[in-house]
């Protein structure tokens, strides 16, 4: 359970004051910018390197966010036509680090007992000519019209489903070339960016463990325009999954308040069977990477 002060969220941008650089590291051509769609500042991290162009949090390998947050929302936007990383380290009961990463590098999931590589599916805004195209075709470099992402993940969740771990904390956070980023938050409450604070007491979502966006991370709607209309709504596990994705992608562009279950998944033997041989096919060989 998160700690008083990392409740009922954590804004790990100003808690970590990211823009003084004295808690958090930068590498390469990582710079800060005014969005005029988001009315504020977001981060910009690019080079053809990845390794060579990152944020990372903490400054340091040694030290540790110690984040216990079920969900860590990252808000963000791919940058046309080019690929991006992102790792997570965390820690598990059992005081293993356990790396996440994701990346539109990826051609498949692989997996070792302390590294999970998912690929992320960049899908093209709605109504546009890659609208809709075959899965296949959404691998590689995000699409022209890309648009802002808030993805969510749940911690406990991936580290139950894929690799029987009881997830502990969040260790580190970096950010690799190509993407612009708003903000990182963790929380233990599911945050559906469509719906307004009228709207959520109205239909009584807190009981549910659901809540609006807090103000300093929502994007910015215009009157009379629906969020889900403007922006990319993921969430890993998908809702009410019961079995691993391979992949990091938009399932359902709908909120997540039709959430039904807000335990961690419980691995059946359909999953283990499945699972095991995700790890037949994948050798543990083949899971290094250039940065």
């Amino acid at each position: 359970v998160p700690a008083a002060w990392q409740r009922p969220y954590l804004n790990i941008f100003k808690h970590f004051r990211v823009e003084e650089w004295k808690r958090s590291a930068r590498e390469g051509d990582v710079a800060a910018l005014t969005d005029a769609r988001l009315k504020g500042t977001v981060y910009r991290i690019r080079g053809s390197v990845p390794a060579s162009n990152y944020l990372q949090l903490p400054r340091t390998g040694t030290q540790s966010l110690g984040l216990a947050g079920r969900y860590l929302y990252l808000l963000f936007r791919p940058m046309s036509r080019k690929h991006f990383v992102v790792h997570l380290d965390v820690a598990t009961q059992e005081n293993q680090v356990v790396r996440i990463s994701f990346s539109t590098l990826f051609k498949e999931f692989k997996s070792t007992a302390t590294w999970l590589q998912f690929p992320f599916l960049c899908g093209a805004a709605e109504g546009s000519p890659g609208d809709g195209t075959a899965r296949r075709d959404l691998m590689g470099a995000a699409p022209a019209d890309v648009r802002w992402t808030c993805l969510v993940l749940d911690l406990p969740s991936i580290l139950s489903l894929y690799l029987s771990r009881r997830y502990s904390h969040l260790k580190s956070v970096k950010l690799c070339s190509n993407l612009l980023v708003k903000n990182l938050c963790t929380s233990d409450l599911v945050f559906d960016p469509g719906v307004t604070f009228s709207e959520a007491r109205r239909a009584d979502l807190a009981c549910r463990g659901v809540a609006p966006m807090p103000r300093e991370m929502a994007f910015p709607v215009p009157k009379g325009q629906k969020w889900h209309d403007l922006y990319d709504y993921i969430r890993f596990p998908s809702e009410g999954s019961r079995l691993p994705y391979d992949s990091i992608q938009m399932i359902c562009p709908g909120p997540a308040a039709v959430l039904e279950d807000p335990q961690p998944v419980t691995l059946t033997k359909a999953v283990r069977d499945r699972l095991s041989l995700i790890h037949q096919i994948t050798s543990p060989k083949a899971v290094s990477a250039p940065w």
